[in-house]
């Protein structure tokens, strides 16, 4: 098993994030979420104290990541709004700027480009898009390399309508050539070359919906969810994606019971299959669930160094646990 330790700390954990000595702060569904989500903290020789971020929001914050560079954050909320925050010395405080009028309902989920310019986000609207988040007297110049030099802050670089449901989760892989996102349908969508002309898959399962992902490499994806267990998929030498195992499993899935995975332009016409019970390349899965986690997991972060590779990480879940993952043992994932 891949499970190095599991700690229970809460009735419920609704998130959990590390810090760089690899000690952990948790929010969960007490008061003390409401707390962290309305400042930053700083660590004043043995103290934590709080500094003021103004979000300008009349709606809960959702989600929240810091950019690579750790010089802005963004922070996905329930106003439909997405808020990039930035220092400013001279006032002690972070301000933001919003991305408004961009989405239809609530932002679940906001990843960051290894550029520190471009943020992907998802929404209950469905759909995933990304933006530019270009500020200037913040960002370099050159930051914009992957970006037509004109894009503004707030500018739509491409917004992708994959799923019919809910979608959360969504990653970058450690080069920024990849994307990928979950939705509420039992489906993972990844999407190469991300501009005007997007080259997207997706791979449908029969199980419960996954919440989050996670790249542990540029052709490897570990997704968690309502089914407890971690899921691995991966890209075979044409760049296909499909569904491995379970973590922790050493049987493959078999070629008779492998789980579907298509082009987009196909997208509809497969989703309709599968919508008629007409899927057949989707697994009828037998195997117990919960053994590590035993409610959803809606968390996984990377532990460690983040280079190409990624070789531990943490699950974070309802049941309150918090475990931590070594892949360590799990060759074929590194292949």
């Amino acid at each position: 098993m891949a499970v190095t330790a599991v700690h229970q700390f809460a009735q419920c954990i609704t998130c959990h994030a590390w810090s760089a000595d690899q000690s952990s702060w948790l929010k969960t569904n007490g008061k003390r979420c409401m707390f962290f989500k309305r400042y930053v903290w700083n660590l004043e020789a043995s103290e934590w104290v709080p500094t003021l971020v103004i979000l300008r929001l009349n709606r809960a914050a959702l989600c929240v990541q810091w950019s690579p560079k750790e010089n802005k954050f963004a922070v996905g909320s329930g106003a439909k709004t997405t808020c990039i925050c930035y220092y400013e010395q001279d006032n002690n405080w972070w301000v933001s700027k919003l991305i408004r009028k961009k989405h239809n309902s609530s932002v679940t989920s906001v990843s960051w480009h290894p550029d520190n310019v471009l943020l992907a986000t998802t929404s209950t609207d469905g759909k995933c898009r990304v933006f530019s988040t270009f500020i200037k007297g913040v960002d370099a110049k050159d930051s914009k390399k992957g970006t037509s030099p004109d894009t503004k802050f707030g500018e739509l670089i491409v917004q992708l309508d994959l799923s019919s449901s809910w979608t959360f989760g969504v990653k970058w892989s450690p080069s920024g050539n990849t994307l990928a996102y979950v939705g509420h349908n039992s489906m993972i969508y990844f999407v190469d070359d991300v501009g005007p002309s997007p080259l997207a898959q997706n791979v449908v399962f029969r199980d419960l919906p996954l919440r989050d992902v996670l790249f542990v490499s540029e052709r490897k994806v570990i997704g968690v969810g309502f089914d407890c267990n971690p899921m691995v998929f991966a890209a075979d030498e044409r760049g296909i994606w499909s569904f491995v195992r379970y973590l922790g499993e050493r049987k493959a899935v078999s070629s008779g019971s492998r789980y579907g995975s298509q082009f987009s332009e196909a997208f509809v016409k497969f989703y309709g299959q599968s919508k008629q019970g007409l899927n057949n390349d989707a697994v009828e899965t037998s195997r117990t669930r919960g053994t590590v986690h035993e409610n959803c997991i809606n968390c996984i972060l990377p532990l460690g160094e983040h280079g190409k590779m990624i070789r531990r990480f943490s699950t974070s879940g309802l049941d309150g646990r918090i475990a931590v993952w070594d892949l360590e043992n799990e060759q074929d994932l590194f292949e």
